[in-house]
């Protein structure tokens, strides 16, 4: 795969790279859960800098946390519609199975 500056979205998912202010920018690393920041000392306050990255943390692991429970809500939901159909699937063969069983014995005792 040939190397993708950050300008075209390769990291972001097709977004644009997240600029705090001018002296804050992304660069692409090798790890998808690692990002290296560049800041400008002349244009930037490490403090808001600081302060805005941690809230964007706590934001995303609480969307994390949401994705979690619901991807385990789905899950739990389509394990007992699976079961429900196996149950099913049981039921009509076992009914077919009893239909059988029914129509020879009425052949048989000519009612």
């Amino acid at each position: 795969m040939a190397a993708s500056s950050s300008r075209d979205g390769f990291f972001y998912g097709g977004a644009v790279p997240y600029r705090s202010r001018e002296g804050l920018t992304t660069r692409p690393v090798g790890s998808s859960d690692e990002i290296q920041l560049r800041i400008d000392p002349m244009h930037a306050d490490f403090d808001d800098e600081i302060s805005g990255l941690r809230g964007q943390v706590k934001l995303l692991r609480n969307v994390a946390q949401e994705i979690g429970s619901e991807a385990k809500f789905q899950k739990d939901f389509l394990d007992q519609l699976l079961l429900y159909f196996l149950t099913v699937e049981q039921l009509n063969s076992n009914l077919n199975h009893w239909s059988a069983s029914n129509v020879a014995l009425f052949k048989c005792c000519n009612f």
